[in-house]
């Protein structure tokens, strides 16, 4: 049988990507108006960052479109099965168990790739420093990263957790839009205290930030979910929040830190 690509192929692969963008901007546009819960001065945005957000938005775009071909490749791959669907589950139980699974998963598989791209030089140095290059991160710049990366990271990463999971198209639609959407989270420098996704995990903004800091590079490697590998291997940095003078929030780590 000819592969094709279905209707639900071009929404599973598609819907995260526009999800980034609305997200993302939702977010920069409240980064205009909500001074008070930012870790980092908006102008720092530019002044403390080494990449320009003209290359960044190329950047991300060609990553999506990467992202694009290699979901659809999965798709015709596997046929879209959905391994869960025809066990006699409901289907509710089946999409549950298959988000649990997944982001048990990408947590895992990011952790410990996350975790080698620092501690190798050659890798860090060639290929997870172009992340680096934004200090203080912002909305759209969250899977902006190395091309070579974001294949390992995002592309290999997210197929191992959609396909083990055994999700379906649409259900896969839903899991990565989830996963741009705290990705998007992670990095958007705002602290909003009526922010879902920072009373039901701890790994938040400023967690996340704090890893982006030059003295946070050995700490807080665990992405998108959870903290759980940090806290297991001892790479986990707690922090405090202070109010700054002039308005939002200044990170400080409460323990020494290894240069």
């Amino acid at each position: 049988m000819a592969f094709e690509i279905t209707n639900e192929m071009l929404v599973g692969s598609l819907m995260p990507v526009i999800v980034y963008w609305v997200y993302g901007g939702l977010y920069t546009i409240l980064g205009y108006s909500c001074n008070n819960y930012r870790l980092h001065p908006k102008e720092d945005e530019d002044e403390k960052n080494f990449a320009s957000k003209k290359t960044v938005i190329k950047g991300v775009l060609g990553q999506q479109f990467r992202q694009f071909i290699a979901t659809n490749l999965l798709y015709m791959i596997t046929r879209g099965n959905d391994t869960g669907a025809s066990s006699g589950q409901s289907t509710s139980f089946v999409i549950a168990r298959q988000f649990i699974v997944a982001m048990f998963i990408f947590d895992t598989y990011q952790y410990f790739l996350h975790r080698y791209l620092h501690q190798n030089k050659f890798l860090y140095k060639h290929l997870h420093s172009k992340h680096h290059r934004l200090v203080v991160s912002y909305p759209f710049g969250a899977i902006y990263s190395h091309p070579l990366e974001g294949l390992l990271f995002d592309i290999i990463g997210g197929t191992m957790a959609i396909y083990i999971s055994g999700m379906s198209p649409l259900t896969s639609a839903f899991f990565s839009s989830f996963c741009n959407m705290k990705s998007v989270d992670d990095h958007c420098g705002l602290m909003l205290p009526w922010n879902p996704f920072h009373i039901f995990f701890t790994n938040n903004t400023a967690y996340h930030d704090l890893h982006h800091q030059l003295y946070g590079g050995k700490y807080n490697f665990s992405q998108p979910f959870f903290s759980i590998w940090d806290k297991i291997l001892g790479t986990y940095m707690p922090y405090s929040l202070e109010q700054r003078e002039e308005g939002g929030f200044k990170l400080r780590p409460l323990k020494e830190f290894k240069n």
